[in-house]
């Protein structure tokens, strides 16, 4: 998954850089560009709430783990516990990340569709103060 991710991510940076660079973008190919990624999107977003419930899993059996080791106070539950903490870290870090980088792709790829009129979720919105 971790490879996927990064390949789609990265070719659809230079997809957007050289939609950037073109004089003549056909709004009909933008659009078909912007399914597209809407659907890669979508597809990950399904893999974060997976792993989701896998790391919520994980942190489970590291609480279960470390009540173990200060119970017991056996080797083998402290080395569960140690086990168990590196694989959660970097499991759901990667795929969270690369998600979050694709929504700007996809706010990019909508700019240059919409003429820059789109909602830019990169620009703070103004502070409301009371008068």
């Amino acid at each position: 998954m971790e490879k996927r991710i990064l390949t789609y991510r990265h070719f659809m940076d230079e997809m957007i850089k050289e939609i950037m660079e073109k004089h003549d973008k056909s709004k009909e190919e933008l659009e078909l560009i912007r399914q597209e990624h809407l659907t890669q999107v979508s597809f990950f977003q399904h893999e974060r709430l997976i792993h989701l419930i896998v790391t919520v899993t994980f942190a489970i059996l590291e609480i279960l783990s470390l009540l173990m080791t200060l119970i017991n106070a056996d080797l083998f539950a402290l080395l569960l516990a140690v086990v168990v903490l590196v694989l959660l870290i970097p499991y759901y870090y990667i795929l969270e990340n690369e998600v979050q980088k694709m929504y700007k792709q996809y706010d990019a790829i909508c700019k240059e569709l919409y003429d820059g009129k789109f909602y830019d979720s990169t620009v703070q919105a103004p502070i409301m103060g009371r008068q």
